[in-house]
């Protein structure tokens, strides 16, 4: 068996023609330093922000989208943001993004330069078989937060591992225990697009957070994939 099986249930495609999903696996990961030299990158990136979406936030191109996708399976996008909106309302408060670890600050940086969501999980060392599909009535979620486990409702577009939620809301929210950490060296990164982004705007992002893993993290590149409606599942050996 594969030791990563990854797939986008029909139903996401069919609901929001154009949909795009980068994933990128990595191995032997360094993820032990503070993230100290990704700083200058991030606050560069929030300022990009600053300079280049005006006006209402809500209207941005990019941002709408998401805003009228979480609307298709009944979440309001003004009480549960994507997690682009959320970076990008926190960035032209003026606000800034902390830095966490050089994965996540990698993540943070790539969504903010392209102005899509970026996020990262990590693998362990057993098989697993991954898919964003619409929630089904056995799945759970965990908060981060120690709250209490939530069902998410039916029709909303959850990321899973079998009926464990990962993510909530598509890009919303990820689970208890899927936080990289110091220890962590094999992680996967989600990259998501919806039109009016395109495929090659996703490659860009895809190729722009590669050079920085390879450049602050090390490690190898076990699988780069953008996944469509034409290509809708990954499997990968992982050393």
């Amino acid at each position: 068996m594969p030791a990563l099986r990854y797939r986008i249930a029909p139903e996401v495609f069919e609901a929001h023609p154009g949909y795009v999903r980068g994933v990128l696996v990595f191995d032997r990961l360094d993820n032990r330093g503070d993230g100290a030299a990704l700083v200058p990158l991030l606050r560069e990136a929030e300022q990009r922000v600053r300079d280049s979406v005006a006006g209402n936030v809500a209207e941005h191109p990019g941002i709408a989208a998401w805003r009228e996708a979480y609307r298709r399976f009944g979440a309001k996008p003004s009480e549960h943001r994507s997690s682009i909106e959320a970076m990008v309302r926190r960035v032209v408060q003026p606000g800034e993004i902390p830095s966490i670890n050089p994965l996540v600050n990698i993540g943070n940086i790539v969504s903010l330069r392209h102005r899509l969501p970026a996020g990262v999980h990590p693998l362990g060392p057993d098989p697993v078989s991954l898919e964003l599909r619409a929630a089904e009535p056995q799945d759970v979620f965990t908060p981060a937060d120690g709250k209490p486990a939530e069902s998410p409702p039916a029709g909303e577009i959850v990321f899973v591992a079998g009926h464990d939620v990962l993510t909530r809301r598509w890009t919303w929210r990820q689970a208890h225990g899927t936080q990289t950490l110091a220890d962590t060296t094999r992680v996967f990164f989600n990259i998501d697009g919806l039109p009016p982004v395109s495929s090659e705007q996703v490659l860009a992002a895809m190729e722009d957070l590669a050079a920085l893993v390879r450049d602050h993290c090390g490690g190898v590149c076990v699988a780069s994939v953008r996944l469509d409606a034409a290509l809708p599942q990954l499997t990968a050996d992982l050393p």
